[in-house]
């Protein structure tokens, strides 16, 4: 098996690598390097079509193969995954920009696990039964969709992409899935996986492609009964207007504008080693992270020189290069974002405390995509800049005096998808965890993360949840079974 990253990425459909039909391609990027070194696939509707006729083939017969042989297979899938870590996590660092340390220890470990998990998952899987006394007895079938189709971002490629694939595997639906045409290589490496692990041919298909040309025909077609999107919530809402006259079900996990709440009373070391990270991890390109810090007034001053010294010391550097803390941003269309948002904020009265700057490296990384890691002060809690994701290494700083002026600030945003909260008085965790409006809320700690619980966000952070048993109940249909005694 060979995981090289080629200089032409091919689709995979009905189990065989092909080329797509009208011929055309976009160049891929290395934003470390601002080097084209592949191609992709610039998919269209004939491709869905083709992706499509192989799923229908395939799913009769894997919609009753047994769970253990699913089991079996998506198992095997994970452990040449973790067999090949090095040669994914490079391919994902080039890809996306990420440092490789960051692709090996988190990336592509976390791939495998969601294979593992629903593999698992799917042998446990029950449903409910209702006895009417003497009357008769209810029981609920839990059976596959049919086709569906999975759409996932460019800012943990492999990782999200198989964080909907393996459900959707695992309860017996066959898929068509669309990675980012960003960072498209770990899904085409992906697709050599499968073959090797014996996946029979049409039960998964992976299309390479944009947006409009690829993922809007996927959405649109009659066949796919239901659509996993992460990624923007503009185009969240795009497919939600597509796919809701058409009664198919969907499960949008959008963006992020995340408040982390600091009281005076948090475990102050652990704090900041963790408000670092989850500030500036993969550039800030996570929906994640916590890009809001608002800092009880007692504490402010103390906190903001302390953050500041440490954001300094971020190594921006050569992904490749294991001292590099933060790599490029992801393109150069993301890259010219970022520092659009950096200069509303000035426009907006903001000050910046430090970064704020485009990273200039010399040698193999000349014409990457660099930004300093940056902190800004002075901004109003409605103001574009602390409103709208930027997704990128950028953070603000706010005051607060009391616990009601935190809740207010940290559900002033349009979005909710998650929270952390600093504070050592459980009664106070308990009362603001229950209030802020969010839909996953971190307790002294960031991304630590259960499989099993459910994922997902309020408001414009989304519609539906993923992760663990509610991933399994979005691709299957109920169906209730009423027998009279």
């Amino acid at each position: 098996m060979n995981l090289n990253a080629p200089a032409q990425i091919a689709n995979y459909i009905g189990g065989a690598l092909v080329a797509p039909v009208g011929g055309r391609y976009i160049p891929n990027i290395n934003p470390a390097t601002g080097e084209t070194y592949s191609q992709t696939p610039d998919s269209d509707a004939q491709d869905v079509d083709a992706a499509v006729a192989a799923a229908k083939a395939a799913f009769p017969a894997w919609s009753v193969t047994p769970a253990e042989e699913r089991f079996r297979l998506l198992n095997r899938i994970a452990e040449l995954i973790d067999a090949n870590l090095d040669a994914l996590a490079l391919a994902e660092t080039n890809d996306n920009g990420k440092p490789l340390w960051l692709s090996k220890k988190v990336d592509i470990p976390r791939a495998s696990s969601n294979f593992r998990f629903f593999a698992t998952g799917i042998m446990h899987f029950s449903t409910d039964s209702h006895n009417m006394e003497d009357k008769a007895i209810n029981y609920t079938l839990r059976q596959p969709v049919g086709i569906v189709g999975c759409i996932s971002p460019w800012n943990l490629p492999l990782y999200l992409f198989t964080w909907k694939i393996a459900p959707a595997l695992a309860a017996g639906n066959c898929v068509v899935a669309k990675p980012s045409e960003v960072t498209p290589m770990t899904a085409y490496l992906l697709s050599i996986i499968c073959q090797e692990a014996g996946l029979p041919a049409g039960v998964l298909n992976i299309l390479h492609g944009t947006g409009p040309g690829c993922g809007s025909a996927m959405v649109a077609h009659p066949a796919i009964k239901a659509i996993s999107f992460t990624g923007s919530t503009r185009a969240g809402r795009d497919i939600a207007a597509t796919a809701a006259p058409m009664f198919k079900k969907i499960s949008l996990e959008l963006g992020g504008k995340n408040p982390n709440i600091i009281f005076a009373d948090c475990d102050w070391d652990k704090m900041m080693r963790t408000t670092i990270q989850s500030s500036f991890s993969n550039q800030g390109q996570i929906c994640l992270c916590g890009s809001r810090i608002l800092v009880e007034e007692s504490i402010y001053e103390k906190f903001k020189e302390e953050f500041i010294a440490r954001v300094k010391k971020l190594t921006v550097g050569d992904p490749l290069d294991e001292n590099s803390k933060q790599g490029a941003v992801v393109s150069n269309m993301h890259f010219d974002k970022v520092r659009s948002c950096i200069d509303l904020a000035l426009q907006e009265g903001g000050k910046i405390l430090t970064g704020g700057n485009v990273v200039k490296l010399s040698g193999r990384c000349e014409n990457g995509l660099f930004i300093e890691p940056t902190v800004i002060e002075g901004l109003g809690a409605n103001c574009r800049t602390n409103m709208e994701e930027i997704f990128g290494p950028v953070v603000t700083l706010q005051s607060f005096k009391t616990e009601d002026e935190a809740l207010q600030l940290a559900n002033t945003s349009d979005y909710g998808l998650s929270a952390t909260i600093w504070t050592q008085d459980i009664s106070r965790a308990n009362r603001v965890a229950a209030k802020v409006g969010s839909g996953i809320i971190w307790v002294n700690c960031w991304l630590l993360r259960d499989l099993r619980t459910p994922f997902g966000g309020f408001k414009n952070s989304g519609v539906g949840r993923e992760g663990g048993w509610e991933a399994l109940r979005f691709f299957t249909e109920p169906k209730n079974v009423c027998i009279e005694l």
